[in-house]
């Protein structure tokens, strides 16, 4: 019982510490039209996963992209309204058709990537959510995307 004690109290102290959030991929961004391929482990969505049909999580890692009708700023401009209230996620990177943001989890400070590309010819915009460091999220990244579309639709 005491060793699970210490264990605990030595995750909590290193999530603290910032040993637990990782490092920031490199393969961030749009390149060709397309944001980066999911994760080769099982935590990581994207909208895009099937353009990597090489990929062994594509299949799995695959969620629907945020569609929207009329005007693509105004459905920026929500989306971004949408973002800023996501707990505890922070915008870090913004541009006119991209958001990059970070979402860390409250006790750990495991740190999530975020991305959103608008594609105005389509009508959609693309997402990709994936965990930094693990092999498992318990499903943490699909269900906040399904969140940020709910509340972006609502």
């Amino acid at each position: 019982m005491a060793t699970v004690v210490v264990i605990a109290v030595v995750l909590v102290a290193a999530g603290q510490i910032g040993w637990l959030s990782g490092t920031q991929p490199a393969n961030l961004g749009v390149h060709d039209g397309r944001l980066a391929a999911p994760a080769l482990t099982p935590n990581s969505v994207s909208s895009q996963a099937r353009l990597y049909p090489d990929n062994p999580q594509s299949a799995s890692a695959y969620i629907a992209p945020i569609t929207f009708q009329g005007d693509p700023q105004l459905a920026m401009d929500r989306l971004i309204s949408v973002l800023r209230q996501t707990e505890g996620a922070s915008i870090v990177a913004q541009q006119p058709d991209y958001i990059y943001l970070q979402a860390r989890t409250k006790v750990l400070n495991f740190t999530d990537d975020l991305e959103f590309w608008m594609d105005r010819p389509n009508n959609v915009i693309h997402m990709r959510s994936a965990s930094r460091i693990g092999r498992s999220d318990l499903g943490k990244n699909r269900a906040r995307l399904e969140a940020i579309r709910a509340r972006f639709s609502s």
